[in-house]
């Protein structure tokens, strides 16, 4: 946990309460190479985050240990992550009543089995263990399709205001665009930490200008990492794009006004094909911006 105490952007102190914790690791110009969800285990801490991102984090983190006694490893291969909506969804996977869910992440007694509400969204959360154990209890999938499962999760983080990092928004943003500061993801109290400055710096001098909304995007092509302005003034840049209903739904780090965007001069591919701005609809995100 020191290790991680001098690269994450929240205080890893908070996971001897036995807790999850959800995090940014940045650049040392404060721009975010990963976010995630780190889980106390009896091993260490483990970090949850997409796949895609596993080895360039593994290497970036790799280069500040130095001296000190961590190992660093992609744990993909012998623990496996599920995720459940609700409470007694848990129950009827037979999971223990007493288990503190809605606040901390506990482990059975019996099995290597650890169970930690989703930050910021605690009616979900996360089940991680061996293949073979979580298969005991029903979460290995099953018949449903993992593409299934994946779009369901990522459709509830969407529709949370929990953001995520991919490759294509890798060092796009500094943490308050992501809303972290919101979503309790950043400790203004800890040390020193990779990036820390920039992050301090942004949120005493007030100099937020962009943040993280939720939109209703049209049917179209759209990616993670597309710019985009819309008929309001305000541009930006996708940071999650779900497929729902007769469209998507999305979630874009945007300029607070029109007036910003014009100044910063963003503005781009998410034109519609007619050059037109981009007929997107707010949706209301579980917090306030």
């Amino acid at each position: 946990m020191s290790f991680l105490q001098g690269q994450v952007s929240n205080d890893t102190r908070r996971l001897a309460e036995n807790r999850s914790l959800f995090a940014a690791f940045s650049s040392p110009q404060g721009r975010v190479l990963a976010l995630m969800h780190l889980l106390p285990h009896s091993s260490g801490v483990i970090a949850i985050l997409p796949r895609e991102l596993v080895l360039p984090t593994l290497e970036g983190l790799r280069k500040f240990v130095l001296r000190a006694k961590v190992k660093i490893e992609d744990a993909g291969e012998l623990l496996f992550v599920a995720g459940q909506h609700g409470r007694s969804r848990l129950q009827s996977a037979g999971f223990p009543e007493k288990a503190d869910y809605a606040e901390k992440a506990g482990y059975t007694e019996k099995e290597a089995i650890g169970v930690a509400a989703v930050n910021g969204d605690p009616g979900r959360y996360w089940v991680i263990g061996a293949p073979e154990k979580l298969a005991e209890h029903g979460l290995d999938g099953g018949t449903v399709q993992v593409e299934q499962i994946e779009h369901d999760w990522r459709l509830a983080d969407t529709r949370a205001g929990l953001p995520q990092i991919y490759l294509a928004t890798r060092e796009a943003f500094v943490a308050q665009m992501l809303n972290l500061d919101l979503l309790d993801g950043i400790s203004f109290s800890k040390g020193c930490y990779t990036g820390q400055e920039i992050i301090a710096r942004t949120q005493h001098l007030g100099r937020i200008k962009r943040r993280l909304y939720r939109l209703q995007l049209p049917l179209g092509e759209w990616r993670i990492g597309q710019t985009l302005r819309l008929r309001d003034g305000r541009a930006g840049r996708l940071a999650e794009v779900v497929r729902s209903g007769g469209g998507y739904e999305a979630l874009a780090v945007l300029n607070m006004d029109a007036t910003t965007a014009a100044a910063d001069g963003n503005s781009g591919d998410g034109e519609s094909a007619d050059g037109t701005p981009i007929a997107a609809a707010g949706l209301p995100l579980p917090y306030q911006v």
